[in-house]
């Protein structure tokens, strides 16, 4: 399995996710020609991608989706609250309602539930032979109950969002501040740290930062608390990687 992020952050998210013979992407929040650009970049041609998984129909996880479901006729995956908000928007075509299992070929997606002030949210366990990786981005927490799931897989895609510090003394006001840093926000930079200390393995080998705030959050904080909780914690991660919002990553082998 192959991974590449996109872009990741408040203006828009897309990822990017490869197997021996399936192409997927994880939402399309920037512009669809962003996309393809990136695609091509990494030697992708955007009429091979198989599917799109849509985690949520917040705007900057959606708003390239029309476009490029328009030039290529890719499918959508997605969950029935989902469709039913992206129908709304713009004509729905090719889907197919997931619930809790999808398998695409040699890929096989587990859904879970996330915690985020959307109609619906979710948050994926993606396998293919034999190795995995959990994309978990926009929530306020993960609930308890999918914590054995999640644990001692091959790379964690996770959300970091926010320094607190900088959240509680930045210019959002406060009804915002308190949306961010409740149940359906966001998680913080201590709480993505803490997730992965408590999830991670003997397999883990690679840890992607998303979903950096540029206003209340900066790479290096971010890539900081981690570092000092693994440290505290004593444990080690071969590779971090902090996503951007306007460079992609490299094309990550899990």
């Amino acid at each position: 399995m192959k991974v590449c992020v996109l872009a990741s952050g408040s203006k828009g998210n897309c990822t990017y996710v490869e197997t021996g013979h399936v192409k997927l992407l994880i939402d399309i929040g920037t512009t669809s020609l962003y996309a393809e650009r990136k695609l091509k970049e990494i030697g992708v041609d955007p009429k091979e991608i198989d599917g799109i998984l849509v985690t949520h129909t917040h705007t900057d996880h959606i708003s390239g989706i029309r476009v490029f479901i328009k030039k290529y006729h890719t499918k959508l995956y997605l969950t029935s609250k989902i469709y039913e908000e992206l129908n709304l928007l713009f004509p729905v075509f090719q889907y197919e309602i997931v619930k809790e299992n999808l398998i695409l070929r040699d890929l096989t997606v587990e859904i879970f539930k996330t915690s985020h002030d959307a109609p619906d949210s979710n948050g994926y366990i993606l396998s293919s032979h034999g190795e995995s990786a959990v994309y978990i981005t926009d929530t306020g927490y993960i609930n308890i109950k999918n914590h054995s799931r999640l644990k001692n897989k091959n790379l964690y895609i996770i959300e970091s969002n926010h320094d607190v510090e900088m959240l509680m003394n930045g210019n959002y006001p406060y009804n915002v501040k308190q949306r961010i840093l409740g149940d359906v926000g966001h998680l913080s930079n201590k709480d993505c740290s803490n997730y992965i200390i408590k999830f991670m393995g003997e397999k883990t080998k690679n840890i992607i930062l998303i979903h950096l705030s540029e206003e209340n959050n900066t790479p290096e904080k971010a890539l900081e608390t981690l570092n000092d909780t693994l440290i505290k914690k004593q444990k080690k991660i071969d590779h971090i990687y902090v996503a951007s919002q306007t460079e992609r990553t490299e094309l990550i082998e899990v």
